[in-house]
């Protein structure tokens, strides 16, 4: 046996890796980010892309179905100068309202510092600007008799007095003193047939007619008037006789009475025949 030394092979080591300073590290980190924040903006540019798409088609077809529903809407049938399905709400609207009307139920009073002044005016439609109101008087229809009455004749029934708002479909009000007496009175004075269900109201010249329906004509807030905040009714303001009736809409306070008739016929109405609601309650 040799006493000589035996050499071990020499094995070969990887070289250390090279020591990454903190701004490289910092450099390599803001990298990764970079290419993660464009994957994501890529992700979600494909995905606005396909929301896009859906979106265009989802607003195509509801206007491919709003023109449908519109072309099938003017092209149905006319019912009482509208529309029929339009009228259809309407009457339901009606009869909504009709159901929770009550005679009793009375339209809130105001003190007089609440009034507004001057009154403003809504529309002239049936006033004639030649018209003279010393040829002024109302007809009362549909009677046992035809009755002829004259201002005066309609100022001896019973006085009423009532601080109320007008209030326009258009979305304006006013607080207005009406002196006047009750077309409750005057029917009661004149009274219609048994079971006679409403009450037609136009203008000298027909340029302006109404319809109520007979609880509205009975309530005791309707009023037959003859003055506005304590002066006699203007031109403009329906002289010498308007509708006063608190429980409706202003297109129902008809100016210028000169015609009430009884009817079993619903009456024309000129704004129901313009489209709106016949029934006109608030």
């Amino acid at each position: 046996m040799s006493d000589e030394p035996i050499e071990e092979p020499l094995v070969e080591t990887a070289p250390p890796p090279p020591l990454v300073s903190l701004a490289d590290e910092l450099a390599l980190e803001a990298e990764r980010q970079r290419q993660l924040e464009l994957e994501n903006d890529e992700r979600i540019a494909r995905e606005v892309s396909r929301l896009s798409r859906r979106g265009f088609l989802t607003a195509a077809a509801a206007a491919g179905a709003s023109y449908g529903a519109w072309k099938w809407l003017t092209t149905s049938k006319q019912m009482d100068y509208l529309h029929w399905p339009l009228r259809r709400v309407l009457r339901m609207n009606e009869s909504v309202a009709e159901a929770y009307f009550r005679e009793a139920r009375l339209s809130p009073t105001f003190p007089t510092s609440r009034i507004t002044r001057p009154a403003k005016l809504n529309g002239n439609l049936g006033l004639d600007p030649n018209f003279d109101p010393s040829t002024w008087q109302l007809r009362v229809e549909g009677a046992a008799k035809p009755v002829v009455l004259t201002l005066d004749d309609i100022k001896a029934l019973p006085r009423r007095e009532q601080i109320t708002e007008f209030r326009c479909i258009e979305g304006w009000s006013m607080i207005v003193k009406w002196t006047g007496t009750r077309l409750a009175d005057l029917m009661a004075k004149f009274p219609p047939p048994d079971r006679v269900q409403y009450v037609g109201m136009e203008t000298p010249d027909r340029g302006y007619y109404v319809g109520l329906d007979m609880q509205s004509a009975m309530h005791p807030q309707t009023l037959l008037a003859y003055a506005l905040n304590d002066e006699p009714l203007s031109a403009g303001h329906g002289a010498p006789l308007r509708l006063a009736i608190p429980v409706k809409y202003g297109i129902k306070n008809i100016k210028r009475i000169g015609t009430i008739r009884y009817t079993n016929v619903r009456p024309a109405d000129f704004w129901a025949e313009q489209g709106y609601d016949w029934y006109a309650g608030h």
